[in-house]
């Protein structure tokens, strides 16, 4: 993926709290924007304790979902903090500027705490509650599993020339930053953990462009930051 914040046009540098855009209703999506420039959302402008501008949090199942700005050492990240979910919980937090359909996306993070889960992941070609694509790693399990989730089921995608595998085992991911990366194009998806490349998937379930976002399950406390949003061109059918 080229690095943003070096393209010389089509860039928009989001901070994540000044830069509303063609914010909607949650599932109007007639009234969002496709995306037209790449973005990079770094949350360094943002107020500790608040919701970045622009964002909505969401979940599916019971409990509840925290997302929230916070200081990092002097850095500010995106952060989910709600620590007492039970384990079938999905928190969401999506950008409501605009939507897209095949995209690259990645993100800086680090899991902090959960019992029943840390980690956390990407969301896109989001429809609404329940119902979008998300691929996640997992400190607590050292893998990274990419998901469909339809009306709040979530089911775990077989590999391209691997099968039903639940994703791919990794080296221990630890309680540091690390990076994934998802390429959407169509109905191939190709994951990237700290710049290598682990698989594709082949899904077609969620056709149209959706929001993105990041995720976690359960009651992992998770950092996030530096989400990079990168469209591509659309592949034909």
């Amino acid at each position: 993926m080229k690095k943003l914040m070096f393209l010389s046009v089509a860039v928009l540098l989001i901070a994540g709290c000044n830069n509303a855009q063609n914010k909607g209703k949650l599932d109007d999506y007639s009234k969002l924007s496709v995306m037209t420039s790449d973005t990079v959302f770094t949350f360094d402008n943002c107020k500790p304790g608040s919701i970045p501008e622009g964002w909505s949090e969401h979940f599916t199942g019971n409990g509840k979902t925290h997302w929230q700005v916070e200081d990092d050492g002097g850095n500010k990240v995106l952060a989910q903090m709600a620590s007492s979910n039970p384990n079938y919980h999905f928190n969401e937090i999506v950008y409501d500027g605009f939507k897209v359909k095949d995209v690259d996306m990645s993100v800086r993070l680090k899991g902090i705490k959960g019992n029943n889960d840390q980690g956390g992941g990407l969301i896109w070609r989001y429809m609404g509650e329940g119902n979008y694509y998300v691929v996640r790693a997992n400190p607590l399990e050292d893998n990274v599993v990419l998901y469909k989730v339809v009306n709040g089921r979530r089911t775990d995608l077989p590999l391209l020339g691997k099968g039903k595998t639940y994703g791919m085992d990794v080296s221990p991911l630890g309680h540091g930053w690390n990076t994934l990366r998802v390429v959407v194009k169509g109905d191939i998806f190709t994951v990237y953990l700290n710049g290598k490349e682990l698989y594709e998937v082949k899904d077609g379930i969620f056709e149209n462009a959706g929001k993105v976002g990041l995720w976690t399950k359960s009651d992992a406390v998770t950092y996030f930051d530096n989400f990079e949003v990168e469209r591509v061109k659309e592949v034909s059918r």
